[in-house]
């Protein structure tokens, strides 16, 4: 997994997402204490099952990233969304010790929170997307 993960990362790095968001993209929860700029981007590990088939050992893996935004209109979080599948949606990606076999888009789920700050509250979109990530061992 930690190879995924480091793989995601380094994909990630100098790419149009990364700078929709001003390099603000973190595993499994918000880097920096508060306070939370945004908008930001935070993705984790959903679930994952062995994958074993024809004498090969593999993985399927299901990563979720969470998309926040705190823009009144659609263009940043719309924006952040088509350029994270862009970047992951049947893409390349070299692992170490494993061979990526598909990374594909699976679904969406909009939500609209509202949060406490110190001004006051504030309405934030977050989108999570979900990918199945197929890998085998290399």
């Amino acid at each position: 997994m930690k190879n995924l993960l480091t793989a995601i990362f380094g994909k990630t790095s100098g790419s149009a997402l990364s700078s929709d968001v001003g390099g603000r993209i973190f595993f499994d929860e918000y880097g920096d204490d508060p306070p939370i700029i945004y908008p930001y981007v935070v993705f984790q590990i959903i679930d994952g099952n062995p994958d074993n088939v024809f004498a090969k050992k593999g993985k399927d893996v299901l990563i979720q990233f969470s998309l926040f935004s705190t823009s009144k209109g659609v263009t940043e979080i719309t924006t952040m969304h088509n350029d994270l599948i862009a970047l992951f949606d049947e893409c390349s990606m070299t692992i170490t010790s494993n061979t990526l076999v598909l990374m594909a888009w699976q679904n969406l789920v909009p939500m609209v929170d509202e949060i406490m700050t110190p001004e006051g509250t504030s309405t934030v979109k977050h989108w999570a997307e979900d990918f199945e990530v197929m890998t085998q061992e290399s």
